[in-house]
């Protein structure tokens, strides 16, 4: 099925069970241990062995020698596998930009350079540490800040120009020019890199950890120069991702490499100390924003420089990315740097750009205000447009951003917040408000499923669609349900198998509407089939219902036109170039009210409120999760995550989650979430658009404005640990 023109009126827009609020299909197989993830998978081959990689204690150089004799006198040595034997590897996507392993190079820290194989865990590991290896070491690039110094010298060819920023910033009547820094982060998700590899009759199958099957699926074959076809991926539950499992990762290739040595199954897991160094990060960004208005608040010049640090061919964090549409004005400057740095590898996190870049904009916003004399809800109002302000005859699809500020407002009670930075206070604590808007694109991919309607009246739907905790099982059956007229319990879903569909992935904020879309294209193929076998011409004559088909004076039970033996229908949905027309986007408005102790500066968030703007919202249970997730990973970004970097050794000193925070209970209050109801007929059949991303952006800027109301400190470098508030805070 082809999506080439706007969703016009469709069963959706009466639909009984897809955007009704509805709990996790799979929430009982979760928490009673019975959905098994990556590493847990022990029935699914039998003698499986243990893999611990070995990694390099260098961040750039060559290894001139690995010494394994030692590991292979270990009790339960079974095998090793080194980078020297294996040689160099074939990259395997094109947005893989550390080599997984494979040839002396040392590319960063943590590289992956062999993997000792035992019959136990623990005796893997104590093998592993008996590697001996030997390197050349090479001098390193690691100091954004000198890259910064010279990237604002070489006068770097603008991403895009609109106007004449330069004449239009020294003409306004009000202007700002500030610097805003955010540190490197990890993407720290419960599950860690895991995989189970085995080899049979040169067929590989990998049970591993994976937002996008089919990337991985083609990744590795690449790697491993063979047939796509010969490979089979199977990743049914993920404990987690935001990105950091969205391509090959070492962990895979190790197992892999290792089975096929040993002709044994083998499993490997990335221990936590390693995953920060050897998989992907954040990259840290240093932010330039300029931003020039008329004194009634109308922008006439914005400009939004930034520099991210990335390995050679990487892209880094486009922190620009949505300056380029969020706000009006008609001069407009975006100039991206990118600082090749021999760190780990810096690739996409959850929101990537839009998150840091939000972190700086939206500071950058209030503090405009601020010289306005406006209040910083209305001067974004002011300065929203519905066109692309890059070329005004593109629309957005749907753009409610104006009604998430002031329903926001309205509920958060923003009228009545500190109108003074540092003017209210509560005993020892100050007592500040602050909002920010939010912003995320809503691309959409490419998405197949297989339905099987069984003679007992059942529906199986498959798809290598992932679920990484979002709740794909969930909306995936209410989208089958719907169409067929079943109830959600009598619809089941299998996921993450290589060898059903291709699907989107979970990625992007594309995955939900995606994955759904194409489970509506399969189900509308069932449908046709059934009308054929009805002898109807139109299946749009029929009714799906209550487990009928209805119409042309029929009326039979779905489960007898499968009596004789089930019926398979498989179509996928693909998207028209029409959608380029149109900016398709997510909206939103965070509040936030903080308290901040006046004598140690300790920060406590006390409520947070997320006003959203994504379309159709396919379930509010599974879809508040996600922006509830979002808002606990920004306090996280704004108060206290920080990969600091060893300028010296370039590496991730804080490699775990005793040195790298992230947010426990005790430091997030209770969240409400409002979804708008809006439908975007661009966006899918379905006019739904991602959410999972929107809920974390400007999370972190809403927060830091709110320190300021409290405090009048302004702190234009995060995270805002309270060392940078305490020489500004009152003495009494």
């Amino acid at each position: 099925m082809e999506f080439n023109q706007p969703a016009g009126q469709n069963l959706f827009d009466q639909s009984r069970i897809v955007g009704k609020p509805m709990p996790r299909v799979e929430g009982p197989l979760k928490v009673s241990g019975h959905a098994k993830y990556a590493f847990e998978r022990h029935d699914v081959v039998a003698g499986q062995l243990h893999g611990y990689p070995v990694v390099s204690t260098i961040a750039q150089g060559r290894i001139t020698e690995i010494d394994t004799s030692a590991a292979e006198s270990a009790p339960g040595f079974r095998g090793v596998v080194t980078a020297l034997e294996i040689g160099e590897m074939p990259s395997p996507f094109a947005w893989n930009f550390a080599p997984l392993f494979g040839g002396d190079r040392v590319s960063h820290y943590h590289q992956a350079i062999a993997v000792v194989v035992a019959e136990t865990f623990e005796q893997a590991r104590a093998a592993a540490a008996l590697v001996r290896v030997d390197y050349e070491v090479e001098e390193g690039n690691y100091d954004l800040e000198a890259a910064w110094e010279r990237a604002r010298e070489d006068r770097s060819e603008p991403v895009s120009r609109i106007g004449d920023f330069e004449g239009a910033f020294a003409a306004a009547e009000v202007t700002l020019d500030g610097e805003y820094r955010t540190p490197g982060h990890s993407h720290a998700m419960m599950e860690p890199h895991a995989t189970i590899a085995n080899w049979q009759d040169g067929k590989l199958t990998i049970w591993t950890a994976t937002q996008m099957v089919d990337w991985i699926r083609q990744s590795l074959a690449r790697t491993l120069e063979m047939d796509p076809e010969n490979v089979r991926v199977d990743s049914p539950y993920i404990g987690g991702g935001f990105g950091a499992k969205l391509y090959l990762r070492a962990d895979a290739v190790l197992a892999a490499l290792a089975a096929r040595k040993l002709a044994e199954p083998v499993k490997v897991a990335l221990p936590r100390p390693m995953i920060m160094n050897n998989t992907t990060h954040r990259a840290a960004t240093i932010q330039r924003i300029r931003i020039g208005a008329d004194r009634e608040g109308r922008i006439t010049a914005i400009a939004h420089e930034a520099i991210s640090n990335t390995l050679p061919s990487g892209r880094g964090e486009t922190a620009t990315a949505q300056t380029r549409a969020f706000y009006a004005g008609a001069n407009r400057l975006i100039v991206h740097h990118t600082a090749v740095m021999h760190l780990p590898e810096a690739n996409a996190m959850r929101a990537p750009g839009e998150a840091s870049g939000l972190m700086a904009l939206e500071i950058a916003m209030d503090e405009m205000a601020e010289k306005l004399e406006m209040d910083p809800v209305q001067f974004r109002i002011i300065n929203d447009t519905q066109v692309d302000p890059e070329s005004p005859d593109r629309p957005f699809s749907n753009r409610n951003f104006v009604q998430c500020l002031e329903h926001g407002a309205e509920v958060f009670g923003w009228a009545e917040r500190n109108m003074t930075p540092g003017g209210r206070r509560e005993g020892m604590w100050l007592i500040g408000h602050g909002a920010a808007g939010a912003y995320r694109g809503s691309p959409a991919m490419a998405s197949g499923a297989r339905i099987r309607l069984q003679p007992s009246g059942r529906l199986i739907v498959e798809t290598d669609m992932t679920d990484i905790g979002t709740g794909s099982y969930t909306v995936i059956a209410q989208t089958a349900a719907e169409v067929m007229g079943l109830p959600v319990e009598a619809v089941d879903v299998v996921l993450g198998d290589s060898a059903f569909p291709v699907s989107a992935g979970s990625g992007g904020q594309w995955g939900g509407p995606s994955a759904t879309a194409g489970v509506y294209a399969a189900c509308v193929a069932l449908r046709a089939e059934i009308a054929t076998r009805l002898g109807v011409e139109n299946a749009d004559s029929l009714e799906f219902v209550d487990g009928h088909v209805r119409g042309n004076d029929l009326d039979r039970l779905l489960s007898e036109m499968a009596a004789e033996g089930e019926i398979i229908s498989e179509d996928t949905i693909t998207f028209g170039d029409f959608r380029r027309d149109h900016i398709v986007s997510t909206f939103g408005a965070h509040f936030v009210e903080v308290a901040v102790h006046a004598l140690t500066g300790e920060m406590r968030v006390r409520r947070m409120l997320a006003v959203c703007d994504s379309g159709r919202i396919l379930n509010p249970v599974t879809a508040r999760s996600q922006v509830i997730g979002g808002m606990v990973m920004g306090v996280g970004a704004a108060l206290m995550e920080e990969i600091a970097v060893d300028t010296h050794r370039g590496y991730f000193p804080a490699h775990d989650l005793a040195g790298y925070e992230v947010p426990v209970h005790a430091d997030i209050p209770a969240q409400e979430v409002i979804f708008l109801d809006t439908l975007d007929p661009v966006s899918t059949p379905m006019k739904a658009k991602g959410v999972g991303e929107l809920g974390l952006c400007g999370v972190a800027a809403a927060v830091a404005n709110a320190a300021y109301n409290a405090t009048g400190v302004r702190v234009r470098n995060y995270p805002m640990t309270l060392e940078k508030f305490i020489p500004g805070l009152p003495t009494a």
